[in-house]
């Protein structure tokens, strides 16, 4: 039986653009992750590392006519916001680079043998090496930076992994493309080009994460896919890590003061953020607590304002499209449940913005409106409207771990709710913000872009500097003689990098 074809479609229209590969069959794995894996000692070399990561984020740019091209015929996301994206993708290439370079990456710590102590110290020496070969999962939503030359694969480079990528059936042109742009870039500096390879699959994908020689996975999507990825990753005969982004809520709380203050402005960033990229961000804002009463009313009004100007839009593909329909009306169906602003169908191939409001009494114990608590990608939020303080805490028992949470406080004067809804919203979600939106993830070292379950599967961020510490892991020497340990961790520190001798830094 030949293997099924991969088409790129157009989101626009529904119509097939052109056959662009195969789906690889658990051979063709097989023979990828081998690839990846007997190069993996190439990358050993960290002045080298940095220099593909250089040549790869030029490389982007120089081909970035071409990528957005495709990307935005794959993904009707737009010239503007795909060239944007580009840019961001090539600039965390290149902050990885620098990452590699500076070195404290490897936290190397060195503890000189101390026969004072008790009990005793030996010599010691720790730093940090790269798992292997990592599988990464290229998201659907953000078709570069979250894809085959986005954070996952540039941090799991950075740390010294091959990576084997698993593309996105929603922008497959686009991903044999970038993945051919990482190759040419490896080349250009001397390094084999299978420290990426990419494949195409559903059944792929599962074989990926099964293989043997893959000691890591990062994933982007949903949390269907991903738990399945994830539960397999853990039942391997040898379990891996596995970094997975499912899905989050990103609840905001709007107080009684800060409504009082400014519930216009509020309710105006809120249909902005929540309609951003037709409502397919991981961060939408997609519930948020409000008061009752007139303050409450003039948001919800501006908040109307905003989103019906909004006009209609393209989501990514047609599933989608057909999964964000069937989720407003059934969340549309529940009792007490108002649309202000009907969200739905605006075409055949388009959808309109919209949001529902429903009373925070509702949500404060298990019922039939938990499917307000939960996901729906898309341009669509729930507004829940409280009476009371109790009610506030009780909906923020209920949520589910998140990326983001965001506070709405008074901008003047005092704001007594402020700093108690602070630490409630601080156990769920990885990224807390005042007064600001969280559609938006600047790619900083001081940056995290994680959360509890089922944001993600891991505590740690694939977003920013600290992401390529999910591809390492720590290792001791103990009484080494020095012309026996990696350059890294000798006594005279011959490659200059940071690091902390007998607890202190050097």
């Amino acid at each position: 039986m030949s293997a099924a074809p991969v088409w790129s479609v157009d989101p626009r229209s529904g119509n097939p653009r052109e056959q662009v590969a195969v789906e690889a069959t658990a051979e063709e794995v097989d023979r990828v992750v081998r690839a990846a894996h007997s190069v993996r000692d190439a990358l050993a070399d960290r002045t080298a590392r940095a220099a593909f990561l250089r040549a790869a984020a030029e490389l982007l740019e120089e081909s970035g006519a071409h990528i957005i091209e495709a990307a935005d015929a794959e993904t009707a996301l737009g010239p503007a916001r795909l060239t944007g994206e580009l840019a961001r993708t090539a600039a965390q290439l290149r902050a990885f680079a620098e990452v590699v370079d500076e070195g404290a990456y490897l936290d190397i710590r060195i503890d000189h043998e101390d026969g004072s102590r008790t009990p005793p110290w030996p010599d010691l020496r720790r730093w940090k090496i790269p798992l292997g070969v990592v599988a990464v999962y290229a998201a659907s939503n953000f078709p570069l930076a979250f894809s085959v030359p986005g954070g996952d694969t540039a941090s799991a480079l950075a740390a010294g992994c091959p990576v084997a990528v698993k593309a996105h059936p929603g922008h497959p042109a686009t991903s044999e493309l970038c993945a051919s742009v990482l190759r040419r870039a490896a080349a250009r500096t001397g390094l084999p080009e299978d420290v990426v390879t990419l494949v195409h699959g559903f059944d792929a994908g599962v074989e990926l994460v099964r293989h043997p020689l893959v000691s890591a996975a990062g994933f982007t999507g949903s949390v269907r896919g991903g738990r399945a990825l994830f539960d397999a990753a853990a039942a391997r005969p040898a379990p891996i890590p596995f970094h997975g982004e499912l899905g989050s809520l990103n609840p905001v709380v709007v107080t009684e003061a800060a409504a009082a203050e400014r519930a216009p402005e509020i309710g105006a960033g809120l249909g902005a953020s929540m309609t951003l990229g037709v409502g397919q961000f991981c961060t939408k804002p997609g519930f948020v607590l409000a008061p009752t009463g007139d303050t409450g009313d003039r948001l919800v009004k501006a908040l109307t304002e905003t989103v019906s100007s909004a006009g209609s839009g393209v989501m990514l593909d047609h599933r989608m499209r057909d999964a964000f329909l069937a989720g407003v009306r059934e969340r549309a169906a529940l009792p007490d449940v108002e649309t202000p602003v009907t969200p739905g169908a605006g075409g055949e191939h388009t959808v309109s913005a919209g949001f529902l409001t429903v009373p925070a009494a509702a949500l404060t114990a298990e019922g039939p409106h938990d499917a307000l608590l939960e996901e729906c990608f898309g341009p669509v939020t729930v507004i829940a409207r409280y009476g009371s303080e109790g009610e506030v805490a009780a909906v923020l028992a209920r949520l589910p771990g998140n990326l983001t949470a965001t506070l709405q406080t008074a901008t003047e004067g005092d704001d007594p709710e402020a700093a108690g809804l602070l630490a409630a919203l601080t156990p769920l979600a990885g990224r807390i913000l005042v007064n600001g939106w969280p559609t938006g993830v600047a790619v900083a070292p001081a940056q995290h872009h994680g959360g509890p379950y089922p944001a993600t599967t891991s505590p740690s961020t694939s977003v920013g500097a600290t992401a390529i510490e999910r591809w390492l892991r720590p290792v001791t020497y103990q009484n080494t003689p020095d012309p026996l340990l990696p350059p890294e961790l000798r006594e005279a520190n011959p490659l200059d990098l940071p690091r902390r001798v007998d607890g202190r830094r050097a």
